[in-house]
């Protein structure tokens, strides 16, 4: 099989590949249902496989869309994973678990949030009220989902933030736009007032099939940053945690730091590897986006903005919806043979790699 056949289409078709590669490697499936409905009706679920012994104290996680739209690359990695046989001889006392479309909303309506407009991915942090600030999101919001989505419109606002930009730095305006904000909920990387259901899925799962273990790396499979196709190994742990030790022992340099300005990401808040630590306190924990590009990052940026606008003051059934539909689409994902065979190429690196440091741990 070659590459271009792990990746699907829709959520529905990539849901059937991957279950289908699961029964095909003669391993049991689980299902874990969502309360919603895809925009044709389909039913929604979150699925999980676990690979190896039942009581393995070390794990290999892999999650595809945690933001959903980004699940048509995560998914066809992890159906590659199990069709290629990277995971068939898994090293002594070490299991996988797969986590399919952890946001199955998000993928089914070409979202990149959930149900609730929540950025998953900003939602694990403690919801006690005391949320992390985002002063240039305050300043920015208007300019950032402005109220109509014209060509004037967007021109206007896409001066504000050039100015922004001009007088704080590229990187600053891409930290206030994306970090995470916790007090406009019908605004972009919008974290929650709450655990979301993709968040207590994802605890859920962890706490019945993981308890035991004690040592745990994760690949959470992510789009829309970086070169064309290029994969690359962010470690998500902030400065002095143990698991930034174990990542660079495991990928040297190439793993880059969100606080450092190695990465093509922002700093953000509460994304999986907080939710992963919470539900396994006794496991040592070592986490990494793998991100891949796909589009430049002012048309990746815009994506999200239009679809935001469509959905809070838009039509779907418009022509513009599907226009916007498309845009998001294709800000997340690449219809390219040569893109997905780059795709699936560097997560088995990079799965190969993260089997090998939790085999040494």
């Amino acid at each position: 099989m070659q590459a271009t056949d792990f990746f699907a289409p829709d959520y529905a078709a990539a849901r059937g590949k991957f279950r289908e590669a699961v029964r095909a490697a003669g391993l049991g499936l689980r299902e874990h249902r969502h309360p919603g409905r895809g925009p044709d009706g389909e039913a929604l679920s979150t699925d999980s496989v676990w690979i190896g012994p039942a009581s393995a104290s070390r794990l290999l996680l892999g999650i595809s869309g945690t933001h959903g739209v980004e699940g048509f690359c995560g998914s066809g990695c992890q159906t590659g994973w199990l069709r290629s046989g990277a995971l068939a001889r898994l090293p002594a006392d070490t299991a996988c678990l797969l986590i399919h479309a952890l946001n199955p909303y998000g993928f089914a309506w070409q979202r990149r949030v959930n149900e609730d407009n929540v950025d998953l991915n900003r939602n694990f942090v403690r919801h006690d009220g005391g949320y992390p600030e985002n002063s240039g999101y305050r300043e920015l919001r208007p300019a950032i989902c402005p109220e109509e989505w014209t060509e004037a419109s967007r021109a206007a606002a896409d001066a504000v933030l050039a100015a922004y930009a001009e007088k704080h730095g590229a990187m600053a305006l891409q930290e206030a736009v994306s970090a995470g904000q916790y007090f406009d909920p019908d605004g972009v990387f919008y974290g929650g007032s709450g655990a979301v259901w993709s968040h207590r899925t994802l605890a859920a799962i962890l706490k019945e099939r993981a308890s035991q273990v004690r040592e745990l790396g994760c690949i959470d499979l992510h789009t829309g940053l970086g070169p064309y196709g290029y994969g690359e190994i962010i470690d998500l742990h902030d400065e002095g945690e143990p698991g930034r030790a174990r990542l660079s022992a495991w990928f040297g340099g190439e793993a880059t730091l969100l606080q450092s300005g190695t990465s093509s990401s922002a700093k953000v808040s509460g994304d999986t590897s907080r939710g992963i630590a919470e539900a396994l306190p006794r496991a040592a924990v070592a986490c990494v986006g793998l991100e891949y590009g796909t589009r430049p990052l002012k048309e990746v940026l815009d994506s999200l903005r239009a679809d935001n606008w469509l959905h809070v003051h838009g039509r779907l059934d418009s022509r513009e919806g599907r226009e916007i539909k498309a845009q998001i689409r294709a800000a997340f994902y690449q219809e390219k043979a040569d893109w997905k065979e780059m795709v699936l190429e560097r997560s088995l690196d990079v799965l190969r790699r993260m089997l090998s440091g939790l085999a040494e741990a």
